[in-house]
């Protein structure tokens, strides 16, 4: 099969897909990634580190365009980790650059694609020049009012729950609220985005089974899906996948759903009686 034809079936194959899924159920409003696998796919390819972390820049704009055509709302990449700082200074040194320059490249099609930036994380930390674009394209995408980029950088979970229970106590220690007053709503806003709802899905690459200090009170509830798939190489198809796992859960909350209950009345006797269990569980041997 020629090029042109292995391509045109590819781009027909995401078509179908994507419309499978729009048709297949409810759709995430917040997809969370954790983008792992940057390293092994440049050692895979005996190339630098930092060549993967370049390559993964790919898999940013694939991800952020299937969102928008998907419909979610929100978009969460964890893109930079507190641990992440003690990787070797010309690693970080060329993270921070190529953020730098995917910030200025892509700035004009984030504007046109209606995208609005958010940034969580210790950002007080992050070299002044980062900073400094980082708030330029902040501002320029304010006004927009379509899909929103959050970037955690500088992100750890527990830092941030730590980090909000500090500013509450500050704010009892200044007579400005009360201990009791203390409930889930006043700790959630003073998160970095408190306007963000929890992510329902939750996508790691590269085969890793952990969050990573990645939003750990957020995802107290959200579906987690694993992919062994190397972050440089995720694409449409994947989060189209992952989502479509997604719709084949039930989410449940603690409660039973649509799981059905036992007929209390079914053939006699209340959830209570031993009777009733000793038949039940009879009849299921």
């Amino acid at each position: 099969m020629a090029a042109a034809e292995k391509n045109g079936a590819r781009a027909t194959d995401g078509n179908d897909l994507l419309a499978a899924v729009k048709a297949g159920g409810v759709i995430p409003r917040h997809v969370a990634v954790i983008m792992d696998g940057n390293g092994r796919w440049a050692k895979l390819r005996r190339l630098p580190r930092v060549a993967g972390h370049r390559a993964g820049r790919h898999a940013v704009r694939r991800t952020l365009r299937a969102c928008g055509e998907l419909g979610v709302e929100y978009l969460t990449l964890y893109t930079f980790s507190q641990e992440n700082w003690k990787r070797p200074a010309a690693e970080v040194g060329a993270l921070w650059h190529f953020l730098e320059e995917v910030l200025a490249s892509e700035r004009a099609e984030l504007r046109e694609n209606d995208v609005r930036l958010v940034v969580s994380g210790e950002t007080g930390t992050l070299p002044d020049r980062v900073r400094a674009v980082l708030d330029e394209t902040v501002a320029e995408l304010s006004d927009n009012d379509g899909l929103v980029l959050n970037l955690a950088l500088a992100y750890g979970g527990r830092t941030e729950i730590l980090r909000a229970a500090r500013r509450l106590a500050e704010r009892v220690a200044g007579g400005g609220l009360r201990p009791e007053d203390i409930d889930e709503a006043a700790l959630r806003s003073e998160f970095y985005a408190p306007s963000i709802p929890d992510p329902d899905l939750v996508i790691r690459t590269s085969g890793e089974y952990r969050l990573s200090n990645f939003l750990i009170w957020q995802v107290a509830y959200a579906e987690i899906h694993f992919t062994p798939v190397l972050w440089p190489d995720f694409g449409a198809r994947d989060l189209l996948l992952a989502v479509q796992d997604f719709q084949g859960r039930e989410r449940r909350y603690g409660d039973v759903g649509g799981i059905a209950a036992d007929d209390e009345g079914e053939q006699g006797g209340s959830l209570f009686d031993p009777a009733r269990w000793k038949r039940l569980l009879g009849r299921r041997t």
